[in-house]
């Protein structure tokens, strides 16, 4: 399963790219570093996984999960964010995204979780 990752921090991308190298079935396509970007890669690159920051200047991941839904209904976005998730559970709802983790539960177990119950989402 080709993933991008979308952040517009460079060491969680790095942090990001190193999990998922290290999970089996999946494949590193790419980095973004904000939602216009994510926009683009997704267009390009094709992923069936899009791991995306909730707070990034300008389009934040909220708005870009929704775009990304509303051109791509295939694609399974899993929304992240280091803040609580309690909070931001109604914005995420309303994003058509699949999930909304902690970015400290980033790791093969829950990326294959993740996969597992939302993958194949349009198939």
């Amino acid at each position: 399963m080709a993933v991008l990752g979308v952040d517009d921090q460079p060491l969680f991308l790095d942090v990001a790219r190193e999990v998922v190298a290290a999970t089996p079935g999946f494949e590193w396509a790419g980095g973004a570093a904000s939602g216009a970007e994510a926009l683009d890669a997704v267009a390009q690159l094709s992923p069936g996984l899009v791991l995306l920051d909730v707070r990034m200047p300008g389009m934040d991941g909220i708005e870009t999960a929704e775009r990304i839904s509303e051109r791509h209904p295939d694609v399974v976005i899993v929304l992240m964010s280091i803040e609580d998730s309690a909070a931001l559970a109604p914005a995420a709802a309303t994003s058509r995204a699949a999930a909304l983790i902690h970015k400290r539960e980033l790791g093969p177990a829950m990326l294959r979780r993740l996969w597992s119950l939302h993958g194949g989402k349009g198939a």
